[in-house]
């Protein structure tokens, strides 16, 4: 694409270019394909991630080729879900509007990177701390980005009132172990909405420990799906769960109960 090797071209009018110019083979690599306007998006969310963490802790991953590939990339591999959930390609959800929630979004990811390849995508930020919460409603408004909510809430009080069944989506990345995962993220899904949940190469053990929750919060795992991010050497994978009957209202329990008391098999 014209441009996509002129670092004057990806980041007119910026006076710092990070990105380095291999996110949109990387990309590629993947599958996934970036525009010029989205690769000069990314480089500005860098700027800005950088920026910030200069005056307050949001990420320990300075290096711009680690950015790259252990945040964008990384984010952008949870698009290699959808076609497994019902057969469409990545292109045709990305010309959908679906209502999606990132739990524990931190400082955006994989929430921000998603939505700046799906412009459609209608996304709820949830995240209980103000200062990663400003962070983010900075980068939204640098970028101009609409349909965007960012919430200052911890899950277990957003899933029994205003997020309760409002998603069709929800995403988690790092956030904590499978059971207490699935009580923070099925209580906001839909019947038949989707939890795609970023782990580790082997999540066999989380998974195993999950199926109380699954039954008892009304998700079925539908895939456990390996996916290879460039420039990472570990090893990622994805959790597809289904949200397939109602949760019960009981669920979420209190703030900080599924932490401390998950449900276990």
């Amino acid at each position: 694409m014209p441009g996509v090797n002129n670092p004057s071209a990806i980041a007119a009018g910026h006076s710092r270019i990070y990105l380095p110019m291999t996110l949109q083979n990387r990309a590629h690599e993947m599958g996934i394909e970036l525009n010029d306007a989205q690769v000069a998006a990314f480089g500005r969310f860098q700027e800005a991630l950088l920026d910030w963490n200069q005056r307050m802790n949001l990420t320990s991953i300075t290096d711009p080729a680690e950015i790259e590939s252990k945040h964008f990339l990384d984010s952008l591999s949870c698009l290699l879900a959808l076609p497994r959930l019902d057969g469409r390609p990545i292109a045709a959800w990305l010309a959908t509007s679906p209502k999606a929630v990132d739990i524990g979004a931190g400082a955006g990811l994989p929430g921000l990177a998603l939505k700046i390849v799906w412009p459609g995508l209608r996304l709820t930020l949830l995240e209980s701390t103000g200062k990663k919460c400003r962070f983010m409603q900075h980068v939204v408004d640098t970028l101009g980005l609409t349909g965007v909510s960012v919430i200052q809430a911890r899950a277990e009080d957003f899933g029994q009132h205003a997020g309760r069944i409002a998603f069709d989506l929800a995403w988690a990345r790092a956030v904590s172990r499978m059971p207490t995962l699935l009580e923070y993220g099925l209580p906001l899904l839909k019947r038949g909405g989707w939890f795609v949940i970023q782990k580790g190469p082997e999540p066999q053990e989380e998974l195993a420990s999950a199926r109380l929750a699954l039954r008892t919060l009304g998700g079925r795992l539908h895939e456990i799906l390996p996916v290879t991010v460039p420039g990472l050497e570990a090893g990622r994978s994805l959790a597809l769960v289904a949200k397939v009957a109602q949760t019960p209202m009981a669920y979420p329990r209190r703030a900080g109960i599924p932490e401390r008391q998950p449900l276990l098999a």
